[in-house]
Parts: structure tokens; sequence; C-alpha cells
């Protein structure tokens, strides 16, 4: 299978984080689309996934599969453990709602600030910026980084007792919050203290020894 991505992206990040840990790297072939370029919205990227966004996974029949928890999805049903999606309906239903509110109060959040109160992507490809929604955006990810310490204070992990994919996505928040030079208050000390953990995970120290290039 392919997976169209940009290494050193957020989002991207949490596929590969979900593949190593799946033990599944080795089969995957990486297809760099530069999103500093604008190859996201080219025709032929919009034809595997309208959205323009990354990543994507396409499988050798041509199926394409966008948004990185469908994506982490599949990659579990595709291999039994360790699981990222949970075992039970309760496991499941939790995982993904703190999925969730990791894309929304979190890393989407800090996408939104990325894109409109910052250079962003530089003037070629960022369109119709709006600079307030870009800092409303940005104090909600800073609410939102107090929420998952509250979270952290109680449990060990995300969404409860295990490493799941709602982990991998506050991890992509921490990666988008380091690229855009948003620090995470100091007083977050349950969510720091987590986040230095995660970075001893093999999958997610493989991840940050990427080097963004230059651009």
């Amino acid at each position: 299978m392919k997976i169209y991505d940009w290494p050193t992206g957020p989002y991207p990040a949490r596929v590969r984080i979900a593949l190593a840990e799946k033990n599944l790297l080795s089969g995957v072939e990486f297809v760099p689309v530069n999103l500093w370029k604008g190859e996201q919205r080219k025709a032929d990227f919009l034809a595997k996934n309208y959205s323009g966004t990354l990543p994507v996974l396409e499988l050798e029949d041509g199926t394409c599969l966008a948004e990185c928890t469908a994506i982490t999805v599949y990659l579990d049903a595709l291999v039994g453990e360790p699981t990222l999606t949970g075992r039970t309906p309760l496991e499941k239903g939790v995982i993904h709602m703190m999925t969730k509110r990791a894309e929304i109060e979190m890393l989407d959040a800090i996408s939104v600030y990325f894109h409109n109160a910052t250079p962003g992507l530089g003037p070629d490809v960022e369109r119709d910026q709006n600079r307030e929604w870009g800092l409303h955006q940005r104090d909600r990810a800073l609410r939102g980084m107090h929420y998952f310490d509250a979270v952290l204070r109680k449990q060990p992990f995300i969404a409860g007792d295990a490493f799941t994919m709602a982990d991998i996505a506050v991890i992509g928040g921490f990666i988008f919050a380091s690229a855009v030079k948003l620090p995470v208050p100091q007083e977050c000390e349950a969510l720091l203290t987590w986040y230095a953990t995660m970075q001893e995970r093999p999958s997610v120290r493989k991840q940050l020894a990427i080097v963004p290039p230059p651009h």
C-alpha cells in the first residue's frame, strides 16, 4: 500500500506512528506531497482525496482512504495486536470520543491558528486568512491543553489505561504546537510529563527524529 503524505506534517505523523506501532512501516511506500508548494491542491491529488488533505492511504486496487482516524481503524483491523482502537464496545467508544476531542480541542485548533494567524504555508498557498479566527482557535488549543492535563491527572493515557490512537492524536497536537512555536503552559504538568514519556516510545521517537526540510 501507498501513503501520500509530507513526512514532517503533524497529521501524517499520526499515521506514521500508528504504522510503527503496528509494525507495518516496511510494507508501505511513502509518496511525498509537498504542502509548501500546494501539491495537495492539484487535480491529480484531489482525485484521490476530495478534501485536499494529508495523509491518504491507497490500496493496490486503487481504493483511497483519507482521514487519520479512518486509516488507523483500517490498520488496526489489518493486524491484531497491539490494538489502537479498542477491544470492547466501551473501549472503542471512549477512544473515538477522546480522539475527536484531541482533534477539535487541540490539533485542528492549532491548524486553524497556523493557517490564519501566522504566515502558514506561504502566500502562494494560503487563501482568505482570518487572523481573528486564528487567534481564537489558538486560545481554544490552550484551553484544550488544560483539559487534557486534567484528564492525565486521573489516568495514564488519554483514553484510559492503554496507549491508543487518542494518544497519537494529542502527540500530533504537540508536534504542531512545536512547529508553530506555541508553548504548552507550564502549569500543565501532567500533560508535559505524559508527553515526555510518549517521546520514549520507539514509534514516536522515530517520527520526532525526522528533520524538517528547508522550505
